[in-house]
């Protein structure tokens, strides 16, 4: 990785701060889940006085959700300790 980045955290093994650089980042694993989901909307008014009955409408609409697995290594400026760990991001799209 050619553009280092420093960030402001805890070696695990010093345990200085402002000393961790990102030394890789690289996709681990992406899927994709699709999932159901349903809207409850109910409709509540008054037509000439008199209450009308409330009219429910439930319809199921699909959210996919895109979970990308991320293994990030980091090295220490000060000490050299070198570590990875794994994050995820999630993106979701209606």
């Amino acid at each position: 990785m050619s553009n280092f980045e420093s960030f402001f955290r805890r070696c695990p093994n010093c345990g200085r701060r402002f000393e961790i650089r990102l030394v890789g980042k690289k996709l681990v694993e992406s899927e994709s889940i699709e999932e159901q989901r349903t809207i409850d909307s109910t409709n509540r008014g008054y037509f000439g006085g008199y209450a009308r009955s409330p009219l429910e409408v439930e319809e199921t609409v699909p959210t996919y959700i895109e979970i990308e697995k991320f293994q990030y290594a980091y090295k220490c400026k000060h000490c050299g300790h070198q570590w990875v760990e794994i994050r995820e991001k999630e993106h979701k799209e209606a």
